[in-house]
């Protein structure tokens, strides 16, 4: 019964994030944090970004810059964060009712066909790390940030939490799905009224998943991604950028982080 809750919940968490992106997009990347206080209490952030399908590199859009870059009411879409961060809080006690892992902070990558969850326990209140730390290395990480955007301090931490991260701490465990066919990325379309309330048309209500190896359907696997976390491919990856052309300006947005 466990397996089959969370497995609903992954189905519900990608769905409400195919609502909320009213464009084709390449690949969507998400990272929250839940933390317990001593009252019980849950908070966290959340963000997320996407990369807009398109024939030049494009910037990724920030969650935050949806409803501006959309002409959709900003009220409502924050509804629409605060509902997926519930779901995400409900994942975690799924996990740990079933697989007795209790997570900080989980980042959900969504690329082609393919769902990967990679969740930490680091213990981020007594953490070395601020929460705009984290931010940028997970946005060097997953974004394919230059370094040379953040300022030295970050820099600092950035390669700080990745030699870290070579020596074995900060280890993630995954849970990974792929598509029966090939995702159409754009199953939702926006309607705006005159009131300024955006109105949801699900253009695909239903999609068949399967899990990558069905012997081990919900196994979580303790292993680090070989893609990420070597300071050495980061550095390839700032020179790089350097060399990159037709990339659009970015826009910079005044908030990225969403408190809960």
């Amino acid at each position: 019964m466990a397996k089959a809750t969370i497995r609903e919940l992954y189905s519900k968490i990608r769905q409400c994030l195919f609502y909320m992106i009213p464009e084709k997009w390449e690949s969507i990347y998400l990272y929250a944090t839940v933390i317990q206080r001593e009252n019980g209490e849950e908070t966290g952030e959340m963000f997320f970004y996407y990369f807009p399908k398109s024939i030049i590199k494009r910037n990724p859009i920030n969650v935050y810059q949806i409803p501006l870059k959309f002409n959709l009411d900003e009220k409502e879409y924050i509804k629409l964060t605060a509902e997926l961060y519930g779901l995400l809080k409900e994942l975690r006690h799924e996990c740990y009712r079933y697989d007795r892992i209790l997570w900080s902070n989980i980042t959900i990558s969504i690329e082609n066909v393919e769902f990967l969850a990679e969740y930490n326990c680091d213990d981020l209140i007594n953490s070395n790390y601020t929460s705009e730390d984290r931010m940028a290395i997970w946005q060097c990480k997953y974004l394919d940030y230059p370094m040379e955007r953040f300022p030295k301090d970050t820099r600092n931490k950035i390669e700080e939490y990745l030699e870290e991260e070579e020596k074995g701490y900060h280890k993630i465990k995954q849970y990974i799905e792929t598509f029966y066919n090939k995702h159409e990325h754009n199953s939702i379309e926006y309607n705006i009224n005159k009131n300024n309330e955006p109105q949801y048309i699900k253009v695909d209500e239903t999609r068949d998943f399967t899990i990558v190896d069905e012997e081990q359907q919900y196994q979580i696997k303790s292993r680090k991604r070989s893609k990420f976390g070597k300071k050495k491919l980061l550095q390839e990856r700032n020179e790089e950028t350097k060399t990159e052309q037709l990339q659009e300006p970015e826009v910079m947005v005044r908030n990225q982080i969403l408190k809960y």
